[in-house]
Parts: structure tokens; C-alpha cells; sequence
């Protein structure tokens, strides 16, 4: 029985004991949901992992939601989960939020339905992981892990155990892009023949200047935890500064990954070849060397479909930052400052009620909620953010062994290529596992 039916059958068997021995029960109007209130029994109960500041941003978005309660917060700061407990705190006038620094105690409360994953790239996977285990469902923010490997456990992992995921390619929730992506799948543009792809990447340089010398770690900051299955290595500011961490590689796969995963998912929703159909794969990425950081900086990659399709990958540099789909009568470009489209006319058409109309949200974090009660796919589900990390990903070990690769989607790994499968998953520190 799910947390949120348990708390229903109390309240429900509670009135019913009152009424037998005929004690009075006074129940306030404001928990039955009288005067527009939601009932205690109707809220999602929320944890929240990872309290940083994109994990504070998600954490506001559902503290705006009526039918969602923030029980408690985690982070490997003191210092982020003392202020995260405080804007709860304040937003419902009591001190009732927990905090906690250990995420395997936050998501073993019987009482939490769902949970917030905001933590760095290379926490996602265990911490989801131990979710779907414990039976709760999540708002996962991009990408699913830092490997293929792991996007896989979190995808079978959610599918065996039937829980809800939002993935945090919150652009699906943009009107934008979804009437750019319904444009592409219902013919206005004829035949798509070419995606090209874009995300930003060279622009993002290291902050940190200091010492890379090993520093001690600073009161109140669990390093331990924060490294979690990534390699040990000694602390210094500079792997855990913003935006450095990005830029290392035992943290993020990089933003080939990182950010291009929401453009990639664009593609993906527009042109559902790019994420189901088997491909060849040539890059060249090139590598940072600065500091501590050492994953990709810049990459350009084509993406060549058995039926002939192409989609072209680069970092913002290289081509208008975004997802343009291109075919035989048109193309309609969209990115979060616009839509665009040749002709324009395109821009005026109206999808027709019997013509395919995709999932329609505007509120990513209260669709997930949604979802959540009603059991059903969110509109950015796990299989459409297992798709968006993967093709990052495997453009990156493209460009890594410096030829072309097939990839085959079905089995989801490359062919003819054990030295290059051996990629797609990474050794994880003791004792975290898949």
C-alpha cells in the first residue's frame, strides 16, 4: 500500500472508530479540504536531495504547489540543509522539516511518497536507485547518471518497480517546443531528413585559481559523502567549486552530456528515430586541461540513421544553439529565447484535433505531481531521459576512440566493439554499487 493511500485509510478508519464509541471528532475544515484547502490525505509528501542551487530552485517550484508538503531535506552541506529547512519552515509557519545528511536515511521514511534528486551528476544513479528500493517515486534532474550503464539500472529499475520519474528536461513544459515537436511529427515540415543540435559547452571555464594541493575539508561538509561511488581522491575547492565540477570528469560526463541532454531530448520528442533507431557515430571533441578539469569542452558529431536520417550534435560555437528539424517543405528551429520557422507561416498553423498532440504541460514540477496521483507517464518520463543522457554520452566515447562507431539500439551497445562497450559503464568506488 502507497504512503499516500495509508494516510487516507488512517483518517477514513479514524472518523470510523469516533462515530462507534460515539466520541466527538473534530476534524478542521482546512484538512478535509473546506475553503479551497487540500487535505493532508490528497498531498505529496516530499524529500529533497541535494539542496544546492538547483536543487533549492526545484525544491520552491513544489513548495508553490498546494497538494505538496517538503518533509524533509539532505545535503552534504550543513550549511544548504540548514537554510533549505528554513525556507520550509518559514513557508508553512512550523519548524516540521527534518535534515538530513545521508540520503539512505531520508529515503527510508515510511512517510515520504516521493523524492527531489538534485545532487552532482555522479550521486544520481545510487541515490535513485536506492529510491526505486524503497518504493518511492522521483523528480530526477538531468542526466539520469554519468554512464550508459547507469542510465539502464535507473530505467529497468523504474519500469520493474512501476514508480513515477519525472526527468528535469523541463523544456517539454514549454509550449515552444512542444508545438515545434508537433510540427515535426505530424508532417508540417515534410519528410525530416536532418536534426541539428546544439547546446552550450566552451563557455563555461573553471573558477577556481588556487592551489591544487589537497586542502582540509571545511566544518560542516561531509566530502566522504559528496564523492560517493567516484574515485578517492584527496579534497580541494576547486573539484566541488561551481562551475568546476562540471568540468570533471569523475563528477559529469560534461556538458556534451549535461546540457545537451535537453536539447537531445528535443530531437528525440520531435524526431522519435533519433532515440529508437540504430546509428553510426563519428566526433571530434576536444578535452579540457585546465586545473582539475578534463572532460569535454568542445565537440562537433554526426549522427547518420539507417533510413538515411542525420543528426548533427555541436557544442554552441558551431552551429545556433537549440533543435532545428530540417525536411522537404520547411524547418522550425527552437531554443528557449524562441521559435523560428521557414517558411514562417508555419509558425501560425493550428495541430488539428485528430492529428497527433503531444503531452501537454506547463508546469513541470506540478505534471510530475499529477503523474504521481494518477500513476501515468510524466511528460519528460524515464525512458525519454535514459534516451537524452545516452546520446551524449555516446557521442563522447566517439570522440574519445576517434573513429566511427555503430550503435545498436535495441541492444544498446556498440557492435562489433567490446573494447568500446567496456565505455559505456564505470567503476564505482566501495562500497557503492549498482
Amino acid at each position: 500500500m502507497s504512503n499516500l493511500t495509508s494516510r487516507r485509510a488512517l483518517l477514513k478508519n479514524a472518523a470510523a472508530g469516533a462515530a462507534v464509541i460515539g466520541a466527538p471528532l473534530v476534524i478542521p475544515s482546512s484538512a478535509l479540504g473546506a475553503d479551497g484547502a487540500v487535505a493532508p490525505s490528497n498531498r505529496i509528501s516530499l524529500g529533497c536531495v541535494g539542496v544546492g542551487g538547483q536543487g533549492t530552485g526545484n525544491m520552491r517550484n513544489f513548495l508553490g504547489l498546494d497538494d505538496v508538503r517538503v518533509v524533509a531535506v539532505c545535503d552534504t552541506y550543513d550549511d544548504r540543509r540548514r537554510k533549505a529547512k528554513g525556507l520550509v519552515d518559514q513557508k508553512y509557519g512550523d519548524e516540521g522539516c527534518v535534515m538530513f545528511g545521508d540520503f539512505r536515511e531520508l529515503v527510508a521514511r515510511k512517510d515520504i511518497d516521493a523524492v527531489l534528486i538534485a545532487t552532482q551528476d555522479h550521486s544520481h544513479a545510487v541515490i535513485a536507485l536506492a529510491a526505486v528500493a524503497a518504493g518511492k517515486d522521483m523528480y530526477l534532474e538531468k542526466p539520469l547518471g554519468v554512464s550508459v550503464r547507469e542510465c539502464q539500472a535507473i530505467r529497468d529499475g523504474v519500469r520493474r518497480s512501476g514508480r513515477i520519474v519525472q526527468t528535469g528536461t523541463q523544456q517539454r513544459s514549454s509550449r515552444n517546443f512542444r508545438f515545434a515537436c508537433e510540427l515535426a511529427r505530424n508532417g508540417y515540415l515534410g519528410e525530416v531528413h536532418t536534426v541539428q543540435v546544439a547546446a552550450e559547452g566552451p563557455n563555461y571555464k573553471p573558477g577556481y585559481k588556487g592551489p591544487l594541493t589537497p586542502q582540509p575539508v571545511p566544518p560542516g561538509f561531509n566530502w566522504d559523502m559528496w564523492l560517493g561511488p567516484a574515485p578517492e581522491k584527496p579534497y580541494n575547492p576547486g573539484r566541488v567549486a561551481w562551475p568546476d565540477w562540471y568540468l570533471i570528469w569523475d563528477y559529469c560526463a560534461g556538458f556534451i552530456v549535461n546540457w545537451g541532454v535537453h536539447h537531445l531530448d528535443i530531437a528525440n520528442w520531435g524526431c522519435p528515430d533519433i532515440g529508437s533507431a540504430s546509428f553510426e557515430v563519428e566526433a571530434k571533441v576536444k578535452y579540457r586541461d585546465e586545473g582539475f578539469t578534463d572532460n569535454s569542452e568542445s565537440w562537433m558529431s554526426t549522427f547518420t540513421y539507417e533510413n538515411g536520417l542525420k543528426m548533427i550534435y555541436s557544442d554552441h560555437f558551431q552551429q545556433k544553439i537549440g533543435c532545428r528539424f530540417i525536411g522537404d517543405k520547411g524547418w522550425v528551429h527552437v531554443d528557449r529565447a524562441g521559435i523560428w520557422a521557414e517558411p514562417a507561416a508555419l509558425l501560425k498553423a493550428t495541430i488539428r484535433p485528430e492529428e497527433l498532440h503531444l503531452h501537454e504541460s506547463t508546469h513541470h514540477h506540478a505534471d510530475f505531481i499529477r503523474s504521481v496521483k494518477a500513476r501515468r507517464d510524466p511528460v519528460s518520463d524515464v525512458d525519454a531521459g535514459h534516451k537524452a543522457s545516452y546520446l551524449g554520452m555516446v557521442a563522447d566515447i566517439a570522440g574519445r576512440v576517434n573513429r566511427k562507431l555503430k550503435w545498436d539500439a535495441k541492444g544498446e551497445q556498440f557492435v562489433g566493439a567490446e573494447d568500446v562497450n567496456r565505455m559505456l559503464g564505470r567503476p564505482m568506488r566501495a562500497p557503492w554499487r549498482l
